[in-house]
């Protein structure tokens, strides 16, 4: 399975690491490319947040507001993010204010929780589905469902090779005056070991917000109680399951900046009552989606230690009507968060990005060096385009029956969980079977004519 997975799957893996490089340094790249709307000179005092939204209106006329992401640092702008025709679906405009003067400095397209602009959007959906829309996704998803297979057989692999000799150098570090295959296979191995539960940490995470495998995931999730509980966004309150912390692109605005008619306190005020609930650092405040329904205040720092507790205000009195507190979910519910935050070089800010870069860039040398030992396993008589040996056939035959049977029925209930990975492996066995016939084929064609 190491072998077809890291001959046949590699490409994939490959893209994959190479996006996923790109998009950990994006973050530094996004604030030099687009510091002229991220910064403003720092003044002597703010003026109001309705102040501030209303240039950002003024200034498109066109668009009706979704959210407010209000600066919260000296120097950074204050981002208003509209549903405007200019935008493509479920991505927002964002508009960035000056904080001190409500001048306009800029607007540009906005993507995600994270606010990823137009660089590292792009790099974002060439590494999620190779910009090829819901059905690129299946790319992304092999390439997850096997990266963990692929670690773990590698581990198993080395260590298998490495058991006679003594002390950790041997098991942590390539050999040393090893030659050709022998050295590539040595430094695999050893970078492999290195880079393993970082990469199978990427696989788990990545396949949970995956088409198939990512539903069958937050199936589980539900049935365990680990689902991540959610703000009631009607202005009553009470739990109702709204969605107070999901992404908010699509709505339209009206009366009082929000979706509701009526009375409205304002921006203002809301921003006032969530600072009086200790809403303190990064927040997004959502617009009201519609009558009846309440502004979603929430934290947005995912760095860690995480501050992501949200209020629900009502628009016509000011009132908090429902609290969420991040200390509130469900151990599990805190795992996802933090494990996703954590694949997008979130969850650590810096030395998370470098971590990334770092598992992206021994993921990229695994497999060149994967590529160049089945290479170098050509017949040594070969010459021109021929391909490596594939490795021998049969060995699950080799299995103990009572150690077969519970893991035939472990990879079923695998295969069920990560279905891109069922599928593929079937096909590999297709493969495997194709060309073992052709292969007992040429041996008794060469027997006849002997």
């Amino acid at each position: 399975m190491h072998f077809y997975a890291g001959v046949l799957i590699a490409p994939f893996l490959l893209v994959a690491a190479v996006t996923g490089l790109l998009y950990a340094v994006s973050y530094q790249i996004e604030k030099v490319v687009y510091a002229h709307e991220l910064t403003a000179p720092v003044g002597d005092h703010t003026v109001p947040l309705s102040r501030q939204v209303d240039a950002a209106l003024r200034a498109h006329p066109d668009g009706s507001l979704t959210a407010v992401w209000p600066s919260t640092e000296d120097g950074a702008t204050t981002r208003v993010l509209l549903s405007d025709p200019s935008v493509d679906e479920g991505k927002s405009l964002a508009v960035f204010v000056d904080p001190y003067t409500a001048e306009v400095r800029g607007a540009l397209e906005s993507y995600g929780g994270s606010g990823a602009l137009p660089f590292r959007t792009w790099v974002s959906e060439f590494h999620a589905n190779l910009k090829l829309g819901e059905p690129g996704r299946l790319y992304s998803e092999l390439a997850a469902s096997w990266l963990w297979v692929v670690a773990l057989g590698g581990l198993l692999l080395w260590i298998k090779r490495r058991r006679t000799v003594r002390g950790a150098r041997g098991l942590l570090l390539p050999e040393r005056g090893a030659t050709g295959r022998r050295r590539t296979l040595s430094r695999h191995g050893a970078v492999g070991l290195w880079a393993v539960l970082g990469l199978v940490f990427l696989s788990a995470t990545g396949l949970t917000w995956s088409t198939y495998a990512g539903e069958n995931i937050d199936v589980l999730r539900t049935q365990v109680h680990g689902a991540t509980p959610e703000i009631s966004a009607e202005a009553g309150g009470g739990h109702s399951g709204g969605q107070g912390h999901g992404d908010h692109a699509g709505h339209h605005g009206g009366a009082g900046h929000g979706g509701h008619t009526g009375q409205d306190v304002g921006l203002d005020r809301v921003l006032e009552t969530a600072l009086d609930r200790k809403l303190t650092g990064p927040i997004e405040i959502a617009a009201p989606t519609e009558p009846g329904t309440a502004y979603l205040v929430k934290q947005t720092d995912k760095e860690w230690p995480v501050h992501l507790d949200a209020v629900a205000v009502d628009p016509a009195t000011g009132k908090v009507t429902d609290e969420l507190s991040f200390s509130d979910y469900p151990l599990l519910a805190k795992l996802t968060r933090w494990g996703i935050d954590a694949h997008q070089g979130l969850f650590l800010g810096l030395i998370n990005q470098i971590a990334l870069i770092a598992l992206a860039g021994a993921l990229i040398l695994l497999i060149v060096w994967g590529y160049v030992m089945w290479w170098r396993r050509r017949p040594a008589q070969s010459t021109g385009l021929t391909f490596g040996r594939p490795m021998p056939r049969g060995a699950w035959r080799r299995v103990p029956l009572p150690v077969l049977l519970p893991l035939a029925a472990a990879t079923l209930v695998i295969v069920w969980l990560v279905p891109l990975l069922g599928l593929s492996l079937l096909a590999f066995l297709v493969v495997d079977a194709a060309l073992g016939a052709v292969a007992r084929r040429r041996a008794g064609s060469a027997e006849a004519h002997s």
